[in-house]
């Protein structure tokens, strides 16, 4: 599968690519489309006629539900009747599971009802690059939904990218060095940036976060001032554990210094140095990713985005490990909400962190 190449600032627009029906399911209640013969994601499930429980549909196919997202790694949910959070959340309950915490934060996000979260609250004009959810932590989710309750007035998309097809445009030699060596992420919390340690671990209490780093391989460095350093090295590429596909799975380049506008990259790095910056990745040894690395991993994914107009009432689900996500710069009011669900640990895949579990601090 080859999909059109996307430029980063021109997405392609729902309107704008002719569909392809795939089948017709459960007495022609709903239609399957693609928005392009040559591009799988998304799946588009919509009703066919009026006043369709789409709670009810999922449940009654949760096989087909789950089939089609192993194969298209994300399907909108679009035109049924869904208008809130409960809506939403009774979806997310019934057709992927309980529904978990966002834990080991590195993005500001507020609770909206039990664990459906406000997505990612940065600035509308900063654009947010590509990335599998929590890749970085010690666990992750292995669904991720996000529902639009207000669509921006201009911008605003969810692009999103199979990484399965991502893993194999990247360089073998670029990939080899990173299975090798994993990703180092590198996080500073306090002195007023970035968001403070207390809200990643959701705790005030020292030993509490301390207990959690060790149980999950983060390395941490307590430094004056009530200022906190933490590393956790994982792995840079995963193998799913349903499909057996590997899948180029973390946070490379998001995770990266680079990824900041530049002004804002700029007057950061005049306040302090790089290795002081609220979050930053390397190689899993320490060593720096090269620029010519970060562009080669970046172009990688702008060949595999896909992106489309947010409507009102779209559900889009994910399967994490086999779609990365982002969100384009918008105008006007954008209230996107998010659940995850089936949560994955490293060490149930097979893997430690380098460093094992040892902590330390200063």
């Amino acid at each position: 599968m080859t999909p059109l190449p996307l430029a980063p600032s021109s997405f392609k627009k729902f309107a704008e690519v002719r569909r392809k029906t795939l089948r017709v399911s459960q007495a022609d209640l709903v239609t399957a489309t693609c928005l392009h013969p040559r591009q799988l994601l998304p799946l588009v499930i919509q009703p066919t006629v009026d006043g369709i429980d789409v709670v009810s549909w999922a449940t009654s196919n949760r096989e087909y539900v789950e089939a089609q997202l192993l194969r298209h790694g994300g399907i909108l949910f679009r035109d049924f009747t869904m208008t809130s959070v409960t809506d939403f959340e009774r979806f997310m309950v019934a057709v992927v599971g309980e529904l978990i915490a966002y834990h080991d934060q590195t993005t500001p996000r507020s609770p909206v009802t039990g664990n459906i979260y406000t997505s990612t609250e940065y600035p509308a004009a900063q654009r947010i690059e590509l990335h599998n959810e929590s890749a970085y932590a010690a666990a992750w989710p292995l669904k991720i939904g996000f529902f639009c309750l207000t669509p921006p007035q201009h911008g605003g998309e969810t692009p999103i990218a199979d990484v399965r097809n991502v893993f194999t445009r990247i360089d073998p030699k670029i990939r080899e060095r990173f299975m090798q060596q994993h990703v180092r992420y590198v996080r500073n919390f306090g002195g007023g940036l970035g968001i403070p340690w207390e809200t990643a671990f959701q705790t005030r209490e020292r030993a509490v976060m301390e207990t959690y780093c060790r149980s999950a391989d983060i390395m941490f460095e307590w430094q004056a001032g009530n200022r906190l350093r933490t590393q956790q090295v994982r792995p840079a590429v995963a193998r799913h554990p349903r499909t057996g596909e590997m899948v180029w799975f973390n946070q490379a380049t998001a995770f990266h210094v680079s990824t900041l506008e530049p002004a804002l990259r700029e007057a950061l790095l005049a306040e302090v140095p790089e290795e002081e910056v609220p979050k930053n990745v390397y190689y899993g040894d320490g060593a720096r990713i090269e620029p010519v690395v970060l562009a080669a991993l970046r172009e990688a994914y702008r060949q595999e985005t896909v992106a489309f107009p947010w409507q009102e009432g779209d559900l889009l689900l994910l399967d994490n490990m086999l779609v990365a996500h982002g969100r384009a710069p918008f105008v006007g009011p954008r209230k996107i909400v998010v659940g995850m669900a089936e949560p994955l640990h490293w060490q149930d895949m097979g893997h430690r962190g380098a460093e094992g579990q040892a902590c330390h601090t200063k």
